[in-house]
């Protein structure tokens, strides 16, 4: 007993950290409704910092100082971040938000490497809580204890400013009613940029404050934030009591689940964070959301068929694709092989998001599934490859039927948080189970056969999975079924009242689009030769969602520009410097902010301005023929 009693308390203790991230999280995005990818970052800072300030000023002044001043000064470097980043994107869709924000997390990853190192760093213990109490024979560090006593305080104090002060009766003002309280003549840039700040240092302290019991690392942000998002969608975006519950309910889900359910210990959480969003979408102890964003633009330019002209100018850039063999080596054409399976990837999510208009952020899940099918066909059951490619991405297309049945039920948020819990879930099966799925380990030599053993021959086998795949999705898109999904994505009202079954129909399109992502991983998995959970990892939903937003999310093929680019700018970034992920993080945040309408969008963006132009200038040489 004495031992579950000190597991309680330590999960209390972790609570106390993540609670302060997720109260953090949970103002910033109340107010602004900005989905801050990048409050792990600002965590990760602050636990730099203060390890830096706590190592250059000794005695316990200097200690407890050096804590609270380094969050202070995250919280000015929060500050500029959005009143130059984040400002520019306040309008824009939840989608553009989050890639914005990891891409900022992307260049931190590597600045704190560049001036830190990428060493692990051990802080100090804490001035007067270095020793330990003993409960029932059991030790307890006192440090842990000041955590838990220091919780409750900082909750009390969030309650007071929010409730008993001028500036928090704003706050929540501007969190259920933003449009009416710029009405009021409140200065929303100013009161955005101090809940962003206050947000900030929240993050910053709980990372500061874990320097005597974690080290600190370049990893910390991605560690942090997915546990982050689970508490903050438990309790419910944008209450600070919601956090609290959650922190503690998920904190003491990860001291006791590994004690009782060792084999699914990491899947509990995500469990509960789905079956909180099927039931109650807005959380516990938050309020229903009001009417998603919709895409700036996403009807402003109809879509068309191909022209002849362009149909022909698709199949000579495809057999200009297919002659690559005839002059590159087998490392190029492998690169080209990937390249392909991503296009295919992220022409699945796009097909999603842009003519269905769902944005998951846990795709790679349905990517993993068709990897992992493939590989428990040609390894377990010994299939032959053209058997096993076939029937591989079925796992995908289940997995996608059973989780899109419960997304299609929710929109905007809650639906793209829905997808990123079911997408963990089946990350903490591949990295929990291992007697099936080894675990991190792998599964290995899942090699193809002879006749698509060599570089060319796989490099043709790609290619041309992937044009039959785009061909197919396009006729799709100009299909009865397109359009009908077209009409729910535009005006679900209205298709519902010319008979449309909108849920359906997105249900549908969920199937289709996660059944595409498995052929991607299929493909993947003979590539690669073998299958890791990192094929269902949260980095390569993300990398799908950046695809898709670089070749236009309001295109109907950009996914397949935005992967290329996307794919052969990182594999070359990575190759060339060792500051990759500094310059694409900047890349990201550009294409956000400057082009939001991605390659293919803004290529047709001035195609249609030039069009119109000829168009008056021919109108305006006509009115003068006939006038004279």
């Amino acid at each position: 007993m004495a031992f579950y009693f000190v597991q309680f308390l330590t999960g209390l203790a972790s609570a106390a950290s993540l609670f302060l991230v997720a109260s953090g999280l949970s103002i910033i995005f109340g107010v602004t409704r900005i989905v801050n990818f990048a409050h792990g970052a600002f965590y990760m800072l602050g636990a730099y910092v203060a390890f830096t300030l706590t190592e250059r000023f000794s005695g316990a002044l200097g200690f407890w100082g050096g804590i609270v001043v380094a969050a202070l000064i995250v919280a000015i470097i929060g500050v500029l971040v959005e009143m130059v980043l984040l400002r520019r994107i306040y309008h824009a869709p939840e989608l553009f938000q989050l890639l914005a924000t990891f891409g900022l997390t992307l260049m931190v990853q590597d600045i704190v490497v560049m001036i830190w190192g990428p060493d692990d760093l051990l802080g100090r213990r804490a001035p007067g809580f270095k020793g330990a109490v003993d409960f029932f024979g059991q030790n307890i560090p006192s440090y842990d204890l000041f955590l838990i006593a220091l919780c409750p305080i900082v909750l009390g104090i969030l309650w007071l400013l929010f409730q008993r002060t001028r500036w928090g009766v704003l706050v929540r003002a501007a969190t259920q009613d933003r449009d009416m309280v710029a009405a009021l003549g409140v200065n929303q840039k100013w009161l955005f940029t101090s809940v962003f700040a206050l947000g900030v240092f929240l993050a910053a302290l709980g990372g500061a404050l874990q320097i005597p019991r974690d080290a600190v690392h370049h990893a910390l942000d991605l560690r942090i934030i997915v546990e982050v998002f689970v508490v903050v969608v438990i309790g419910g975006l944008g209450s600070i009591i919601g956090a609290f519950v959650a922190a503690v309910l998920v904190s003491e889900l990860n001291a006791f689940g590994i004690l009782i359910f060792p084999k699914i210990s990491i899947i509990l959480v995500f469990l509960v964070m789905a079956v909180v969003l099927i039931v109650r979408p807005w959380g516990l102890f938050g309020k229903p959301e009001a009417a998603a964003r919709r895409t700036p633009g996403l009807t402003v330019t109809p879509w068309r068929p191909l022209t002849s002209g362009e149909r022909l100018m698709s199949l000579g850039a495809l057999v200009l694709a297919a002659m690559l063999p005839l002059f590159a080596g087998n490392y190029a054409l492998t690169v080209g092989s990937e390249i392909a399976i991503f296009v295919i990837f992220a022409a699945s999510l796009h097909f999603l998001m842009s003519v269905g208009g769902l944005a998951s952020f846990g795709h790679a899940a349905y990517f993993g599934l068709g990897a992992y099918g493939v590989a428990f066909l040609a390894k377990a059951a010994g299939l032959p490859m053209i058997v096993s490619l076939l029937l591989g991405p079925v796992l995908g297309l289940l997995g996608a039927a059973v989780f899109g049945f419960f997304a299609v039920q929710l929109s905007g948020v809650y639906f793209a948080m829905l997808t990123l819990a079911f997408a963990q879930i089946v990350w903490s099966i591949a990295f929990q189970w291992v007697e099936v799925t080894g675990g991190d380990n792998g599964i290995l030599g899942v090699w193809p056969e002879r006749w698509a053993a060599s570089p060319a021959n796989f490099y043709w086998l790609s290619l041309g999975i992937t044009a039959l795949v785009i061909t197919v999705l396009r006729v799709m898109v100009f299909s009865p079924f397109g359009f009908a999904l077209r009409a729910t994505r535009d005006s679900p009202l209205r298709s519902e009242a010319i008979g449309i079954n909108g849920k359906r129909v997105q249900w549908t399109a969920f199937v289709i689009s996660g059944t595409v992502a498995g052929i991607g991983g299929a493909l993947f998995a003979y590539l690669k030769g073998s299958v890791f959970p990192d094929s269902v990892g949260i980095s390569l939903s993300v990398d799908a969602l950046v695809m898709v937003l670089l070749g236009g999310v309001e295109t109907v093929s950009g996914a397949v520009i935005g992967a290329i680019v996307f794919k052969a700018a990182n594999i070359w970034l990575v190759s060339q410097t060792d500051l990759s992920k500094l310059v694409l993080g900047g890349f990201i945040v550009l294409m956000v902010v400057a082009f939001p309408k991605g390659i293919v969008g803004t290529l047709e963006t001035i195609r249609n301005r030039r069009r119109s132009a000829g168009t008056k200038s021919a109108l305006a040489t006509s009115r003068i023929e006939v006038a004279e």
